[in-house]
């Protein structure tokens, strides 16, 4: 993956600092997707003249569309909050029809030992080992932990985080 110029897609873009860490180290191909429109009006905002290299996608992660392919997905606390089936095998393939072939996902959902909420609302937790299942697939598993996040209330919150890789040929679905 050739960096900055590789392109970066990061659901849950709105809050995050990541999207402004990118264009700083000289990202110009980035695709900074969100289900507020406020929030990457706010995202928009601080990136001042460097909102240029970045295009604001208001969308659903599930239903996101991209002009080409994705050389690297971003999710931090997205994906937990897709609690059916149906929502996370949505994802599960957007995310399969985005990355290209070589492409990398990293991820960041709540562990088996996170909150069962956040902000009021139900979430799902995951093992490194139940998030490569559900891609396995199109990706293989490249690295994996936890990792306690602090709120700024002062609360742990323990994350899985995986690294997964897309394989050049998927495996045949049975």
């Amino acid at each position: 993956m050739s960096v900055p110029a590789s392109r970066v897609a990061v659901m849950g873009a709105g809050a995050s600092a990541l999207v402004l860490d990118l264009v700083q180290h000289g990202y110009r191909s980035i695709d900074a997707v969100d289900l507020s429109a406020a929030a990457l009006a706010q995202l928009r905002s601080r990136l001042g003249e460097g909102a240029s290299a970045v295009r604001f996608v208001c969308a659903d992660v599930r239903e996101v569309c991209f002009d080409g392919p994705i050389d690297l997905w971003h999710d931090r606390a997205t994906f937990h909050f897709l609690t059916t089936a149906a929502d996370r095998a949505a994802y599960v393939a957007r995310v399969g029809e985005a990355v290209a072939p070589g492409g990398h996902v990293v991820m960041a959902t709540f562990s088996e030992h996170g909150p069962e909420q956040c902000s009021g609302l139900p979430v799902a937790r995951y093992s490194a080992a139940a998030l490569a299942a559900m891609f396995a697939q199109q990706f293989d598993l490249m690295h994996s932990f936890e990792l306690d996040h602090i709120t700024p209330w002062g609360t742990p919150q323990s994350f899985t985080h995986v690294l997964l890789h897309r394989r050049r040929d998927p495996i045949a679905a049975p």
